[in-house]
């Protein structure tokens, strides 16, 4: 079984294309519940972003509901990252270790930008983002086949500089000061077509009068932004001319 979250597609990709490779079965976090039945033997994976150096809280939240049937034999987590990964494991584990589960293995892959919504953060360019995407795409089998041989005590993260700090420290404010949907707002190039609501991954979007209200649950995934045909969703000025990513 694979659980994963993802917000503009990257981590769908990994998702998907594992649970191909491996023949598991897919499931989105935010529509499942968490009392699961695992089969005897079977694995349980996780495939979500990198949110502000950590896994994001949506996914720690699950973990900690989570409620198995039978206990899983192997796991295991892909992560995707714009550039590094830091202490994502080390939260990872200590959630999942309030369920008595312990990880076996986890991987890092850099993947496209798609974090605009603070100063200085931008897209990476066409040529970046397809190197991304190239290498992701060339290592997804070696990852796959280390998850069927069921490598143990097999960590592979991307680690920049200050980890701790950012993962620990900057993190937090994070999420107490940046973290909301209060600047989300659809310019007169809106045209109601709905896309932001029906591609935000946690229903916190809905049309009122052909227009686009956001609700107060937001994850800052940025998917509204990005799915949005005319550009019309932004975030306060931050997000001007810094282009989308239409993702895969």
């Amino acid at each position: 079984m694979i659980l994963y979250y993802s917000g503009c597609g990257n981590s769908r990709w990994v998702a998907e294309t594992l649970a191909e490779s491996l023949r598991e079965r897919l499931l989105f976090i935010p529509d499942t519940d968490p009392e699961l039945m695992l089969q005897e033997g079977e694995a349980l994976g996780f495939v979500f972003p990198v949110y502000s150096w950590a896994p994001p809280h949506l996914v720690l939240d699950f973990i900690r509901r989570i409620k198995l049937k039978n206990r899983p034999s192997y796991v295991w987590f892909v992560c995707t990252c714009g550039d590094e990964g830091d202490y994502t494991r080390q939260i990872f584990c200590r959630a999942l270790r309030k369920t008595g589960l312990v990880l076996d293995a986890c991987f890092c892959l850099q993947m496209p930008e798609t974090y605009l919504a603070f100063p200085g953060f931008s897209l990476d360019t066409p040529e970046n983002a397809q190197r991304k995407i190239d290498a992701a795409r060339a290592d997804l089998p070696r990852i796959s086949e280390l998850i069927a041989k069921r490598a143990c005590n097999h960590y592979e993260m991307l680690r920049g500089a200050f980890p701790l700090t950012k993962s620990y420290l900057l993190r937090p404010l994070f999420y107490r000061f940046i973290i909301s949907d209060r600047k989300f707002h659809a310019t007169d190039a809106c045209i109601g077509c709905g896309q932001c609501e029906k591609n935000c991954p946690v229903h916190n979007i809905r049309l009122v009068n052909s227009r686009p209200e956001w609700q107060g649950k937001c994850l800052h995934c940025m998917s509204c932004y990005h799915h949005c045909p005319t550009n019309a969703v932004q975030y306060g000025k931050l997000t001007q001319g810094k282009g989308q990513y239409r993702g895969l």
